[in-house]
């Protein structure tokens, strides 16, 4: 039976007051889920009184998300129990027999997470901080943190799915499933408020109908998506679960607005895609890759997209959402493996790192071409053609930009990194093991640090779907000048599949994501807090006072010109730079730059500074603008906009 959940830009509160009303003169009335204006017919739906709802709402979502907001996840979850009670099969006591304990107790996952939160304390008590850094918070969140983003306010966008399992040693996505439990959510959270109640807030997708056959409408599935910036600092999200055989790609194309925090629905992708990616170039402009088409797994799709279409303008003003298609991109890009890395690099081309070693391209926007790059020496086991998935970066070039990528995981049983530059490659020194699903950050220095990593997809060393984990996994890991790695202080989860990071403003890192370890290190799994994060302070932090950055440009900066920032400690500052925000997912980002800023005067409190001197060097969109001092402590961020053309909008 098809089940329609309610928008949650409904106010339940006034249907529970009606039904109250209307329950004092029947006691049978129901709620029943609205409908949305002009939608199509749907199937019966499931109908509940309004003391259900109410008995169903949990304190801790009221606490964390607003009353609203658990209301509508309490409609949820009583319609997803009447939907396994239509599809069990007569007389089986599903109520019983499946449910959030069932194999998988609550003392289970709380003395696992124990477990590694003492030996986290035991092992980081031999880093000193000043030369490590130190792991400080560690919090629940809402969300599984599959998807990320910083977005120019600061605020951080995590997005998923809604879980079908709460069982670790099970598959928690809905991939093979079809209609409404196969349904996307976002939450965002606001650095700011820390773990506060006010903290997190809701953003649920726009509802859509797949074309599945169940006519249901759901939360839009946009798990598994790409996605990349927009130069006015919106979030363009393409792809996501269509359902069945292994993983389909769905169509959509969507818009985060990051000033209105609301989501827009654009026309669909002419191919589906699951697992695609996206990557911004020096025009502003998107480019679509890969993914698995909507016939499932092992139908990569070859079709690149463009957003906008050549035939809309690129969108610069961030109070402008664009509301344009996509358009074909002359070249293929016949990637036979998904979530290829893609980097825009100082030359304006676009570079295609499939995971396979020879399919290896570049693109030019422009001409809309593809040509070959040599294949990437791996060093794979016999047997195995193509990586896992595993981070990339495109290396701090500069003033000028990047001009080189660095391949880094994906390969457990390979610890080389592998330095495409100058159209060739080379490989570069050994982290301390192999580790897939890694995610490696540029830092305001710009050296590296890695993150998370497992031993394979579901694995973290003891096999699949088994939470017990190699701890080696936890370790962070840091490159020098030299390209010399080192290890560093434990996280708390050893997050691997789905894991996430990000460089936050102030220059901490907040990780997140892998809702396998997450479900099965939840103390309290009714809770409606599904997700972790942790909060990691670089050394920087633990090494003296920060120079300041007291006001920067809230216009919009064009390129190859001068601009002026006050400082209250000039005299200490050495270098400004500029880093590209984050948006990751399965250890793919395409946009993360470190771009250097040249100093060109100093008067009293002010310094100017020259901003990039082409597009290529640093896209048209949003950074982060750090000042530095001698040993590399950074400032607190201010945000600038990089621009071809002036669009009077600003920050």
């Amino acid at each position: 039976m098809s089940r329609v959940k309610p928008s949650p830009r409904i106010k339940l509160t006034a249907l529970l007051s009606a039904c109250a009303i209307a329950s004092a003169v029947a006691a049978t009335s129901s709620l029943i889920a609205p409908s949305r204006a002009g939608a199509a017919p749907a199937a019966p739906r499931a109908q509940f009184t309004a003391a259900q709802v109410r008995a169903e709402v949990r304190p801790a979502e009221v606490r964390a998300l607003g009353r609203d907001e658990a209301e509508y996840l309490a409609w949820g979850r009583l319609e997803y129990r009447a939907a396994q009670q239509q599809t069990a099969k007569p007389g089986a006591r599903r109520d019983e027999e499946e449910g959030p304990d069932n194999g998988y107790p609550d003392p289970l996952r709380i003395r696992r997470l124990e477990m590694l939160r003492q030996t986290q304390a035991a092992t980081n008590a031999a880093y000193d901080s000043r030369v490590f850094g130190k792991f400080t918070d560690y919090f629940p969140s809402p969300d599984y943190g599959d998807h990320i983003a910083l977005l120019p306010t600061g605020k951080v966008l995590l997005f998923s799915f809604e879980a079908i399992q709460t069982d670790p040693t099970q598959e928690p996505a809905p991939t093979n499933i079809i209609g409404a439990h196969n349904a996307g959510r976002a939450y965002l959270w606001d650095p700011k408020e820390g773990t506060k109640p006010t903290a997190f807030k809701a953003v649920p997708p726009p509802l859509v109908n797949l074309p599945d056959g169940k006519n249901a409408l759901r939360p839009a599935p946009f798990f598994c998506a790409g996605h990349a910036f927009l130069p006015n600092g919106m979030l363009g999200v393409f792809g996501g679960n269509l359902g069945g055989n292994g993983g389909a790609g769905a169509h959509l194309s969507l818009i985060f607005d990051p000033w209105t925090e609301q989501w827009t629905r654009n026309p669909d992708m002419s191919v589906g895609r699951w697992y695609p990616s996206v990557v911004t170039g020096a025009d502003g402009r998107q480019l679509i890759m890969s993914g698995q088409s909507d016939l499932g797994w092992g139908t990569p799709t070859p079709v690149v997209e463009r957003f906008p279409a050549k035939s809309h303008p690129v969108p610069v003003n961030p109070g402008e959402v664009p509301h344009a298609p996509v358009d074909r991109f002359r070249a293929d890009a016949p990637f036979t493996t998904d979530y290829p890395q893609l980097f825009s690099l100082n030359d304006g081309k676009i570079y295609g790192l499939g995971r396979t070693p020879n399919e290896q391209w570049k693109f030019d926007p422009k001409l809309e071409t593809r040509t070959d790059l040599p294949p990437r020496p791996d060093q794979l086991p016999a047997g195995v053609t193509a990586r896992n998935y595993g981070s990339a970066v495109a290396l701090p070039g500069g003033y000028k930009g990047p001009d080189s990528a660095l391949i880094l995981g994906g390969d457990r049983t390979d610890p080389n990194t592998y330095l495409l530059s100058g159209g060739h490659w080379s490989k570069q020194k050994p982290r301390a093991f192999g580790r897939t699903q890694d995610d490696t950050l540029i830092m305001p220095d710009g050296l590296l640090m890695t993150v998370n990593g497992a031993f394979d997809i579901r694995d973290y060393g003891n096999g699949p779907y088994n939470p017990n984990a190699d701890l080696k996994y936890r370790h962070t890991e840091f490159r020098d000048e030299q390209g010399n790695w080192r290890l560093g202080p434990v996280q708390r989860l050893p997050r691997g599949y789905h894991s996430n990071a990000v460089i936050l403003p102030d220059g901490r890192v907040m990780i997140t994501g892998d809702e396998l370890q997450s479900i099965a290190n939840n103390p309290n799994i009714k809770s409606g807090m599904n997700g972790t994060i942790e909060i990691y302070e670089p050394s920087y932090l633990h090494n003296g006072t920060r120079p300041d950055l007291n006001a920067a440009p809230t216009g919009s900066l064009h390129y190859n010109k001068s601009f002026t920032v006050t400082s209250k400690t000039p005299d200490r500052v050495t270098r400004a730079v500029l880093l590209a925000p984050i948006t990751s997912t399965h250890s793919v980002d395409t946009g993360q730059r470190h771009v250097e800023l040249q100093i060109t005067g100093r008067s009293g409190g002010q310094l100017t500074l020259q901003t990039p001197p082409l597009a290529a060097a640093a896209p048209p969109g949003y950074y982060m603008l750090f000042l530095l001092d001698s040993t590399g402590v950074p400032s607190v961020a201010k945000w600038i906009k990089l621009e071809e053309k002036q669009s009077g909008g600003g920050i």
